[in-house]
């Protein structure tokens, strides 16, 4: 099931016209380590996690087969240093204070990195992350951070406002000759987000179909 819907949605990815290179990432969060195993077995690489605890246990038990883990969600300061050490690319970084914990606790032996700063581009009470207006100040303090690599900007569009949210995030990101990555996009909305301009899509349930809660 899970290698026909990961070819269903590579399908989906593959149906818009896009001149960009559009990346998958599995959000494999409350999924089992066997169930990740068969994205893997059908040649999916890259996954995306939202709790750390419960990803720790799933990076340690598919240490090796050259996956790359992407932290996506909520992030509180005591759990910068696994993240640190355990990710390639962290999406959703909302503040200065994050970022600087997480390139000071990268160890030394590790690639920069990967870093994209989450826009609040709706400007949601109930979301984290930067408002439009201070981008501009934060990406040079960022950029003088050693151990991270800012490449781009990550999204949770409110649903009813998609396409205006998505073409907003084009439009940032086009400020920037050097920042070339996009985050936005899941299993609902994906082909309006690759229309405008997505890099990376995040899709769970189309993958995994439906979790069941106990």
């Amino acid at each position: 099931m899970i290698a026909d819907n990961l070819k269903k949605v590579k399908s989906r990815i593959d149906s818009v016209e896009h001149d960009q290179q559009v990346q998958l990432i599995a959000v494999s969060k409350a999924r089992s380590i066997n169930e990740i195993q068969q994205a893997v077995d059908a040649g999916q690489m890259q996954f995306g996690e939202n709790h750390l605890q419960e990803s720790l246990d799933k990076i340690d038990s598919l240490e090796g087969k050259n996956l790359i883990w992407h932290f996506i969600g909520p992030i509180q300061s005591n759990k910068t240093a696994s993240i640190a050490e355990k990710f390639d690319w962290v999406h959703s970084i909302g503040r200065y204070k994050i970022a600087k914990r997480l390139s000071d606790q990268r160890p030394p032996k590790l690639s920069q990195l990967n870093v994209l700063l989450q826009l609040n581009i709706d400007r949601e009470k109930t979301k984290s992350g930067f408002f439009l207006e201070e981008i501009e100040e934060i990406i040079p303090e960022i950029k003088k951070l050693p151990n991270i690599s800012l490449r781009g900007f990550m999204c949770i569009p409110n649903p009813d406002n998609s396409a205006e949210s998505f073409t907003k995030m084009a439009e940032l990101i086009s400020k920037y000759p050097d920042l070339n990555v996009l985050s936005m996009g899941m299993s609902a909305d994906l082909e309006l987000a690759i229309e405008k301009g997505a890099t990376f899509v995040r899709v769970g349930t189309d993958i995994f179909g439906e979790r069941e809660y106990n």
